[in-house]
């Protein structure tokens, strides 16, 4: 009977350092070379076609031949990329479903009232690219450049017209900025999409317009729009002698495009630091550069809390500017 005693706590005894070791032993803490052991799906919350599809699908290419697993790219548009967002969000912390997010996921965190935390209910994974939209006029308007342009807001009695893919989209805020940082008043002319909006301002309906360098560049090398300033604090390298609109006197504008991955809150650590890494691994190739060159941005791996930190700094911001310019939008 002794001995069955001693039997019995040392099997207790066992069976409870185990349960410890197992209540402590997190996910981060096992190997990583046990993930990904199944196909991985990346969500884009927009249509098939558009930039956030080209980078998507450049990286699940890449991803699926560095990680060995199939990355199915899943289109899911819808609500101004809301609904796709909100799905990825909150799926299973697994790390088998991942998100591509733009500029436009700070920009709809500040704009609405969402189902879910845009920064407490993710984990940040990685920064891909980086970028900048460039202000053109439409060559009529009597400004050259940036500080014509202010001079001429203030000096005009009719109001200069600047189109944007619609109200609260990241081109409207962009514009309201502008407004508040050079202390000038503009026509805001809102368009169902950037196509009709950067049509417009080539046929002179419209006099102002932030486009992509990609689109715009074109136009800019035909005479057919002016270029006026790029919208990150430094020049983009492809329009080189374009001044950033900080640099023609425009203090404290910066506006940058840019691409992400983000997965679910509590992703596991070493998801994060596996995929992190694959892609530090893609996106330093010359292939990465000059295929991200032709949509007018450049290659921009940092680290997840680098991303996460730039998440929150943008939606800060465009809280900031839709509150002075008592922006509201309804879903």
């Amino acid at each position: 009977m002794k001995r069955a005693n001693i039997k019995f706590f040392i099997v207790a005894f066992v069976f409870f350092i185990n349960c410890q070791f197992a209540s402590s032993e997190s996910l981060e803490s096992l190997p990583i070379s046990n993930y990904p052991n199944r196909p991985i799906h990346l969500i884009v919350p927009f249509p098939p076609g558009g930039g956030n599809d080209f980078i998507a699908r450049f990286i699940a290419q890449k991803l699926s031949l560095g990680l060995k697993q199939p990355f199915i790219v899943e289109n899911k548009a819808g609500a101004g990329g809301l609904l796709g967002t909100e799905f990825a969000i909150k799926s299973p912390p697994d790390g088998y479903t991942l998100l591509l997010i733009s500029a436009s996921y700070t920009v709809n965190s500040a704009l609405y009232s969402l189902k879910y935390d845009s920064v407490n209910d993710m984990s940040a994974i990685a920064q891909v690219s980086q970028g900048a939209f460039v202000l053109v006029a439409n060559p009529s308007l009597a400004a050259s450049n940036v500080g014509e342009l202010i001079s001429l807001s203030k000096s005009s009695g009719t109001p200069i017209s600047i189109a944007s893919s619609g109200h609260g989209s990241v081109l409207h805020l962009s514009a309201e900025l502008l407004m508040s940082k050079a202390g000038i008043k503009l026509l805001h002319v809102p368009y169902k999409g950037g196509g009709p909006a950067l049509s417009d301002t080539l046929s002179g309906q419209t006099q102002l317009f932030f486009s992509t360098p990609s689109i715009a560049l074109p136009f800019i090398k035909s005479g057919k729009l002016k270029a006026l300033g790029v919208t990150t604090l430094k020049r983009t390298p492809v329009l080189g002698d374009v001044p950033s609109l900080q640099e023609a006197g425009v203090n404290g504008y910066e506006v940058n495009v840019w691409h992400g991955l983000i997965g679910p809150k509590g992703l596991p650590i070493f998801v994060i630091q596996k995929i992190n890494q694959e892609l530090s691994k893609v996106f330093t190739t010359r292939e990465a550069t000059e295929l991200l060159e032709k949509d007018g941005v450049y290659p921009s791996v940092g680290s997840p809390q680098q991303f996460e930190q730039l998440i929150k700094r943008e939606i800060s911001v465009w809280k900031e500017v839709i509150k002075s310019s008592n922006i509201k939008v309804e879903l």
